[in-house]
């Protein structure tokens, strides 16, 4: 699991937690279930049983992988819609090409990030490239949906493109834990990701029998995902392993803890200041009513959101 990784003793230091803070305690744990999207490929929905309040800012999150392609295995999407909200796909092992109908696109790899405001509405694509179809290989990555505001639902299509080196990199006070932070603040290091709704998204890697206390805004949510490894969350230690998540509830801090003699415990630490509106949410529109899906899809078959550019980035056919 390359993403970005780095000498823990050598970057700043996390601080200590101050004697009037206080640890979240979690609320729940779920198991992610599997599925397939879009042409195929496998995922886990990260979300899945977790009330939408608990959620909110945000709304859907698959993990993608990790999986071990053959050659003509590797699968994408095909060009299609989004209006509502945020997209951001984080990509931790392999490589995926994005366009879409606004002039956005390109490759991410590796620990970069691709974030792309849907807002008032677009078309896009994200498939692997050629190369990586004909010769198969290691894939693994995230795609999280973040809420847009009813004021912000029209807004302009925009992409950001964030290289891993970009990221905010953090270590916990004794060297255990690598701490990169894609979006948002933590202890007073920002990610590179520029957000509509105020979130923080942080993907850290604890090291065997280590422990990592990471501050979070106290109006924020608290939601833990775990990539891969075993370990405990919490102030009461709560187990988790791969492919659940951990909802927290009210606090300053968010404890997590790998197990001893295990392989590293990789976690995705995300947070927001709910919105609090009403959420209708069908196929690829995340919108505040249903009158407002049915626009959605009314637009979208009229053409109004978007036009698939010529020469378009299409998924390849393999020929065996």
């Amino acid at each position: 699991m390359p993403a970005v990784t780095a000498d823990t003793l050598t970057l700043p230091r996390l601080p200590d937690a101050g004697p009037d803070e206080t640890e979240r305690p979690v609320k729940r744990v779920t198991t992610a279930p599997t599925g397939f999207e879009g042409e195929g490929f496998p995922v886990r929905r990260a979300f899945a049983g977790v009330p939408t309040d608990e959620l909110d800012p945000f709304v859907h999150m698959d993990q993608m992988g990790s999986v071990d392609y053959g050659p003509g295995e590797p699968r994408g999407t095909n060009w299609h819609p989004h209006r509502g909200f945020e997209t951001v796909t984080y990509m931790i092992d392999g490589t995926f090409q994005h366009q879409d109908s606004h002039g956005g696109g390109g490759i991410i790899t590796d620990g970069a990030t691709q974030w792309m405001t849907a807002g008032g509405g677009i078309l896009h694509i994200e498939t692997p490239p050629e190369a990586l179809v004909v010769s198969g290989g290691l894939f693994h990555g995230l795609q999280l949906w973040v809420n847009l505001p009813a004021k912000d639902k029209m807004t302009a299509p925009r992409y950001q493109s964030l290289e891993g080196e970009q990221v905010a990199l953090l270590s916990s006070p004794d060297g255990g834990a690598l701490v990169r932070v894609v979006a948002g603040e933590v202890a007073d290091q920002r990610g590179p990701g520029d957000t509509h709704t105020p979130i923080a998204f942080v993907h850290t890697t604890v090291s065997p029998g280590a422990q990592l206390s990471l501050p979070w805004r106290p109006d924020f949510n608290a939601l833990v995902y775990v990539l891969s490894g075993r370990g405990s969350v919490g102030a009461e230690g709560r187990p988790v392993e791969g492919g659940q998540l951990a909802v927290f509830g009210p606090g300053d801090r968010i404890s997590v803890r790998a197990a001893d003699g295990q392989e590293p415990l990789e976690v995705i630490v995300l947070g927001g200041r709910p919105i609090r509106e009403p959420v209708a949410h069908y196929g690829p529109f995340v919108m505040n009513t249903r009158e407002e899906l049915q626009q959605a899809m009314d637009d979208y078959r009229a053409g109004k959101l978007g036009v698939i550019p010529p020469n378009a980035l299409m998924p390849h056919v393999y020929k065996g």
